[in-house]
């Protein structure tokens, strides 16, 4: 972009949420943000191009992960300061919560470039809105530890904490984190949500004993994500809801 004195105006960093299954929850205002910046900033570009095909989005992408997040900051922030509009999207839901992005943004905020948000779709708010635990005060966790001592200490380090907390897992992992989140937080209220907006969504509630037991007894597959309510009586013991939705429109 180029001011009325010919001068070089910087361009914008939008950062833009995708959808976390369904497709239908693609907003006409991201389709529109995606068609007209000059470079996609993806996580996954497989994953990212499956959504610019469907909705016939040709814009060039540009790889941004944590493998290669120092490098590609740089590259972006030459291109917003060289005039381009970029934007930045996870492979799903919104960038920065527990996704690449904020070595970007922070950057940008340090320039004095501007950052735009474009919201939408958000594995965290989707869970939390449906847990029917109290949804404030809550705390994100993000993704526990891989090893179980570690997953332990951080638990514990969270245990006293007044409000509902939200935490990402693996299915690889989700059987051993429920164990661990019962041993060390209690038999409070919970709820796994997994494949939220997808086909197969499944909500199950019940206190984390009930749970840990569960998944020691089935295979959770897809994305996960986990709701434990708060110390006392709003996170306390509660009887066992099953509960499965099929989405079909994807």
């Amino acid at each position: 972009m180029v001011d009325s004195d010919g001068a070089v105006e910087a361009g914008r960093l939008f950062v833009v949420a995708t959808p976390i299954g369904n497709l239908g929850d693609t907003t006409p205002r991201s389709i529109e943000i995606l068609k007209s910046v000059d470079a996609i900033a993806a996580e996954d570009t497989r994953r990212t191009r499956k959504l610019l095909t469907h909705f016939g989005i040709t814009t060039r992408q540009i790889p941004y992960h944590d493998h290669n997040e120092e490098r590609a900051a740089r590259e972006v922030l030459e291109r917003i300061e060289a005039g381009e509009d970029i934007a930045l999207v996870s492979d799903a839901g919104t960038p920065l919560v527990a996704d690449p992005g904020y070595r970007l943004v922070s950057s940008c905020a340090e320039r004095g470039l501007e950052v735009v948000a474009v919201p939408g779709p958000s594995a965290v708010v989707a869970a939390l809105s449906i847990a029917g635990l109290p949804p404030q005060p809550f705390h994100f966790a993000g993704y526990l530890p891989r090893k179980s001592g570690q997953r332990r200490s951080r638990l514990a380090s969270l245990a006293g904490m007044p409000c509902t907390v939200v935490y990402y897992e693996s299915p690889h992992r989700i059987a051993a984190a429920l164990k661990d989140m019962h041993e060390v937080l209690g038999d409070r209220k919970a709820v796994v949500a997994r494949e939220l907006t997808k086909v197969h969504e499944e909500v199950l509630r019940g206190t984390l004993g009930e749970l840990s037991a569960m998944a020691e007894s089935r295979r959770l597959k897809g994305e996960i994500v986990v709701v434990v309510g708060c110390p006392g009586k709003d996170g306390g013991r509660g009887g066992t809801i099953r509960e499965e939705v099929d989405i079909s429109l994807l």
